[in-house]
């Protein structure tokens, strides 16, 4: 049970993760002009990435000071996430996974 726990939190951290990635690059698309973010389907994706990472982005985004036109939050967003992925859940669960017997 353990080890279904961690992996549903993994695949979730891991889902955020390419959220962020993809975030990133449709915004510089959409800056450089490669993307018309007037196209219903372009509007409609950029929706739903802001839904997805705007609550992890947001808090970054009020302590880290503006850089001005860069925008660094995600970069340290994906350190964060990928500390809590390979460092902070595998010591987390470990006793849980011992208990349990995975």
């Amino acid at each position: 049970m353990g080890l279904f726990i961690l992996y549903i939190l993994d695949g979730l951290l891991g889902f955020i993760e390419v959220a962020i990635i993809v975030w990133a690059v449709m915004s510089w698309l959409v800056a450089f002009n490669v993307m018309n973010d007037r196209h219903p389907m372009v509007r409609q994706l950029e929706r739903v990435l802001d839904a997805v990472t705007r609550p992890v982005l947001a808090p970054i985004r009020k302590v880290v000071p503006s850089l001005g036109a860069v925008d660094i939050s995600p970069i340290i967003a994906l350190l964060i996430i990928e500390g809590l992925r390979h460092y902070l859940l595998p010591w987390l669960f470990r006793p849980i996974i011992a208990a349990l017997g995975g």
